[in-house]
């Protein structure tokens, strides 16, 4: 399946996250299924937060190696029967070397109407029999050394029968993530107190490629 990339959704103004923009500490937690008590202390960012277009910058799943200018738009989408928020989630990326763009469409709904870190993926069109569980164990806005201010996540995929355990690093910059806040994040990613997803980062964390001359969307 192959489509245009998406425009990117509006961005909504600075927030306060689990990071502070002034601190080099960055608060990752691990995910509900190892740490129940210590993800239900923090927090969630507001739903608008979410509305962008995100470069994938860093990833532990291998099915991304081959790729290059991967991205993920989350934007507005009805709530649920139940008044669960729900967000379009669309994932585009090309070959490396390859200028065609192919995607893949879903829609996420929270597990609940007061915790925005959780989530349930279920797939569009063929994939729509489709489900994975995943979390946003980690965002924020930080201050970088240049001046810029960068929004960042990290989120972590359940095993399912069609896909392996994983994370990922987002950075809302077209360009990609800094070096100097990209060490914050994984040095954070390996004291998160669960050893098996240290040994996922330390063995199996690698940059995602990114190519500016064929990345589709805005070159400023």
């Amino acid at each position: 399946m192959t489509t245009e990339q998406p425009a990117a959704p509006q961005p909504v103004g600075p927030i306060s996250g689990p990071s502070s923009a002034d601190s080099t500490a960055l608060q990752i937690r691990a995910p509900k299924q190892y740490k129940p008590a210590a993800s239900s202390a923090s927090g969630s960012p507001p739903l608008e937060w979410l509305h962008r277009t995100w470069t994938v910058t860093h990833s532990t799943l291998k099915r991304w190696r081959p790729a290059q200018n991967l991205t993920i738009t989350y934007g507005a989408h009805p709530a649920s029967a139940a008044g669960n928020p729900r967000i379009t989630d669309v994932v585009a990326y090309q070959s490396k070397g390859s200028t065609k763009v192919k995607s893949i469409s879903g829609v996420d709904t929270a597990v609940s109407k007061d915790d925005l870190t959780s989530w349930n993926w279920r797939g569009g069109g063929l994939l729509k029999p489709i489900s994975c569980p995943w979390e946003m164990i980690g965002w924020g806005e930080r201050v970088n050394s240049e001046g810029v201010t960068e929004r960042w996540a990290v989120t972590w995929f359940a095993k399912t029968l069609f896909t392996e355990e994983g994370l990922d690093i987002y950075t809302d910059r077209y360009e990609g993530m800094s070096e100097e806040l990209a060490g914050l994040i994984l040095e954070a990613l390996g004291k998160l107190g669960v050893p098996s997803l240290e040994k996922l980062v330390a063995q199996k964390m690698e940059k995602v490629a990114i190519d500016l001359a064929s990345k589709p969307g805005p070159k400023a």
